[in-house]
């Protein structure tokens, strides 16, 4: 197993974009998957390294990367030491950041005997399972996309927080992070991102549109993201899959450290039914 940690990809947005990558070397062409971490969320969280292994030992070449304003540095890509980035971040900075990494290992040669560019697929986790269905909505060279209690709607997520007119005279708000006790930021430029690209935004005409096929995987027991945004994700794209994960919670039944060998039982499940889907 070949596992490259912390490659800086260059952004567009000032910020490097802190990317792994996992494969077994063989020289023959894999298909490419590509993850997206959720809010508050990081690609070494909890059991994020044991998904990278287990799609890299099925066979696939596996990128996991940190959204370049999600708070992680290069020097330190676990957890928030820069709020400042954090609070600046927004939906088309994500976008932006997914469309780095897949021009950047589009157009990699390191790799390119173990590459097949023609099978690019995205996992998005929570918001990044919204991000993954508008960008695979945009971009023709993704064949495939899946959503890990993906959310279904980035607008009651930004224009519902709390009261927007103080948000806009104070020019942040706050939320606590449960884990890290921090108090993370969120400038009001945030709300401004999201109002002037609404259309680009709306995850139900994104996922409506689709032309490629879509897996939607979601636990029943997920108080973060309630089963509905799934049921809604597969209503409006019926030819989707869609696959209810018993007694799983928004993380799977992972949690941050994650100090076993192997991944919850869920998220075993979970994975298995990602292979079948993308091989």
């Amino acid at each position: 197993m070949k596992n490259i940690n912390n490659i800086e990809v260059k952004g567009k947005h000032n910020k490097p974009i802190v990317t792994d990558v996992f494969y077994k070397e063989t020289k023959k062409p894999k298909k490419i998957i590509i993850f997206c971490h959720g809010y508050k969320g990081f690609k070494d969280w909890g059991a994020w390294n044991i998904l990278a292994e287990t799609f890299a030992n099925a066979g696939f070449f596996f990128i996991k990367f940190n959204f370049s304003h999600n708070g992680g540095t290069v020097d330190n890509p676990i957890d928030f030491p820069d709020l400042e980035a954090f609070g600046t971040n927004n939906y088309t900075k994500e976008l932006d950041d997914l469309e780095t990494v897949i021009d950047w290992i589009s157009g990699n040669s390191d790799f390119k005997n173990e590459i097949n560019l023609e099978a690019i697929s995205l996992i998005g986790h929570s918001r990044g399972g919204g991000i993954v269905l508008l960008k695979a909505n945009e971009d023709n060279r993704i064949k495939k996309v899946i959503t890990l209690a993906g959310v279904c709607d980035f607008e009651k997520r930004t224009a519902t927080i709390g009261d927007l007119e103080q948000w806009k005279k104070d020019g942040v708000k706050y939320v606590l992070n449960g884990r890290t006790k921090q108090q993370m930021p969120h400038f009001y430029q945030f709300y401004e991102d999201f109002i002037k690209n609404k259309e680009r935004f709306n995850v139900k005409k994104a996922t409506e549109n689709l032309k490629i096929s879509q897996l939607i995987i979601h636990g029943d027991a997920d108080t973060s993201v309630l089963i509905e945004e799934a049921e809604n994700l597969h209503k409006w794209n019926p030819k989707s899959e869609y696959q209810i994960i018993e007694n799983a919670n928004h993380v799977f039944n992972t949690s941050h450290p994650w100090k076993e060998k192997m991944g919850s039982k869920e998220l075993e499940i979970t994975v298995k039914f990602c292979v079948e889907f993308l091989k």
